[in-house]
């Protein structure tokens, strides 16, 4: 009663406000304007979302009626809070230089070691690597074996040996099979073979290891080769059904095949719809459990494993990946996962470094222990947007999952390749709209900082070895990144370095934004642009531009100017040296056709695929 009487003396003075008035005054604003197209933002998923959201959004949410901590999970696992684990993931080859990489994260404040243990093949390998961990208060994971059942017996025996605790031992293996024909297009050995094999590990680990899980759902791999978040999502609970179906087959309990069970999702930076993929992944996962009737209603609960976007992440302006991560890392504790490994921000380009490594710990303890993320249950819930988004992105994964189970389930899409062609449609759109630069990718297709070079500071650093792989990861950089580094390149070999002269002209506005847009697209290629404070005259520009060894002349002004500027200062630079390109800034429609007959090669506006455009004008310049 008090919280309702503070709010009536809060709120008294301000007028309720209803929807349709919010309407009315919205459209009254568009001025005609088409509302669909103006303000509902559609994601690459063919999800609609609104403008804004209202408490009436919420009346038909089935699953605001749960509780943090209680099926189905939608609020998280716990009841107080999510202490999450920070967790450092370790490749590399040498297992002293690894235990000793190990044991510095943990002083310095990681609970969880995740080591890639691809060359473990002896005794002493595994006594090397756990050298001096507490293994009663660190969380151990491992992956990347060939063959996990080996690992785990050098690792069971290896434990034994020191006396540890089994019971208390916790992590995870990696063991993935259809993960592995993901990648490769076929099994190990067969399907049935290594579902058997996973059978007989995951009973191995039930008897000694009960705080340990054996399957791991690699769904951060579907998010690196470019799927959209219903496609990992849909994929990824569609390849743990297939476990759950195989494993009871060979007269697994559920109850022990679920709880051993860890989902890896990638998180990217779209922050709300990261936070409500990871809420949406918990209910479909409670929904598909159900169906085999546990015993134990709580072992439907997701056990999630979050690791930073690696598709996003970029070569040049390296320290913009700082921003990204924090995005993601706190997407993905206010989501609810139960373990994070921040990637360090300098890996798209050498081996991490004691710095980037602990700027990486070094984000995830601020939100926790700074900011408090680790103390509440459930930021999320309640909010109108965020409770939406997972309504939505659930109701769309429900359905392609659906989908997959009605054709005969995820291991037939894999093997006819339907997987891979629709992940394709999906890479198609994504690079699209990098191109165009309606997705932007801050120091890479927009606003690149023209000082940095990279080239000399990319380093080999694949400590572990590489394996081909069927499914392309990749990163939705790499293309303009490539201009870029041929551009330096080029350089490097003794070339000039491209020039771009922007003859800014006429309308001081027009001229000034269109010098902009310009300087920001050719930019992009490594190009060297050359700006002024305008020219009052065309001839006083193309003199200027011929002494700064101009390879490019951009003319910025504005559309009625160019009827009579764009000609004339398009003969003038043509017949001092014809090999110089001419571009008008902006795409005057009334006189296009005029202008191309004067000479002007190309125009660039808001519209322009720019990458496409960059690789045509290295092309030209011998790049």
């Amino acid at each position: 009663m008090n919280q309702n009487k503070n709010e009536d003396r809060l709120f008294a003075e301000f007028p309720k406000v209803t929807t349709v008035q919010w309407e009315e005054k919205i459209m009254q604003d568009l001025k005609g304007g088409d509302y669909e197209k103006k303000l509902i933002w559609k994601t690459i998923d063919g999800l609609k979302l609104k403008p804004y959201y209202r408490q009436e959004d919420l009346n038909n949410l089935e699953h605001l009626k749960s509780l943090p901590g209680n099926f189905p999970f939608i609020r998280g696992t716990k009841t107080n809070g999510n202490n999450w684990d920070i967790r450092q993931d370790i490749d590399l080859k040498n297992v002293e230089e690894a235990n000793k990489l190990a044991l510095d994260a943990i002083k310095r404040g990681a609970n969880a070691i995740g080591f890639n243990v691809q060359y473990i093949e002896t005794p002493d390998d595994v006594r090397q690597i756990l050298k001096d961990i507490d293994t009663n208060t660190i969380g151990l994971h491992f992956y990347g074996s060939s063959d996990p059942s080996a690992f785990l017996d050098l690792l069971i025996q290896e434990l034994q040996n020191q006396n540890i605790e089994l019971a208390k031992f916790k992590g995870s293996v990696n063991y993935d099979p259809l993960s592995f024909c993901l990648l490769h297009g076929n099994f190990h050995e067969s399907k049935e073979f290594d579902f058997d094999e996973c059978a007989k590990i995951l009973k191995t680990i039930s008897s000694i290891l009960p705080n340990f899980k054996e399957i791991t759902i690699n769904g951060h791999y579907y998010h690196n080769a470019g799927a959209s978040i219903v496609q990992e999502l849909a994929y990824s609970l569609a390849s743990a059904n297939e476990y759950l179906a195989e494993l009871t087959n060979r007269n697994l309990n559920i109850d022990n095949i679920a709880s051993r069970m860890t989902f890896t999702f990638a998180i990217g930076s779209n922050y709300f719809l990261e936070i409500a993929k990871l809420r949406a992944a918990r209910l479909l996962w409670a929904k598909i459990v159900e169906q085999y009737k546990p015993a134990n209603p709580d072992i439907a609960s997701m056990n999630i494993h979050a690791v930073t976007s690696l598709w996003n992440k970029t070569i040049y302006d390296p320290y913009v990946n700082i921003l990204r991560t924090t995005t993601e890392t706190m997407a993905a504790a206010i989501g609810g996962a139960n373990s994070i490994t921040v990637l360090p921000f300098d890996i798209t380009y050498k081996k991490a470094d004691e710095f980037s490594n602990r700027i990486a710990r070094n984000q995830q303890i601020i939100i926790k222990e700074e900011s408090y993320f680790s103390k509440v249950a459930d930021i999320a819930g309640g909010s109108y947007y965020i409770e939406n988004l997972t309504d939505a992105i659930a109701d769309a994964t429900w359905k392609l999952f659906q989908s997959i189970e009605e054709k005969g389930g995820m291991i037939e899409q894999i093997k006819n390749g339907s997987i891979y062609e629709e992940l394709e449609k999906t890479c198609i759109q994504r690079d699209m709209d990098i191109a165009m630069r309606k997705t932007v990718m801050l120091g890479t297709n927009q606003h690149p900082n023209q000082k940095e070079t990279m080239l000399e500071k990319i380093q080999p650093h694949k400590d572990i070895k590489d394996l081909t792989t069927k499914l392309k990861t990749y990163r939705g950089a790499s293309a303009f990144e490539a201009l870029r580094l041929a551009t330096e390149d080029h350089i490097l070999k003794g070339n000039k370095k491209p020039v771009v002269f922007l003859l800014t002209i006429g309308n001081l506005t027009m001229r000034k934004a269109r010098a902009m847009f310009s300087n920001n697209f050719f930019g992009c290629a490594g190009y060297q642009i050359i700006d002024s404070n305008g020219f009052n005259t065309v001839e006083e520009g193309v003199e200027e531009a011929f002494k700064s060894n101009t390879d490019i002349v951009i003319l910025c002004s504005s559309d009625d100017e160019y009827a009579e500027i764009a000609p004339k200062a398009c003969k003038q630079i043509k017949d001092k040296n014809n090999k110089v390109k001419v571009i008008v800034a902006g795409y005057p429609t009334a006189i296009i056709d005029q202008l191309k007959n004067a000479g002007i090669d190309d125009f660039i506006h808001m519209r322009t695929n720019v990458l496409e455009t960059l690789q045509k004008f290295n092309h030209i310049l011998g790049i």
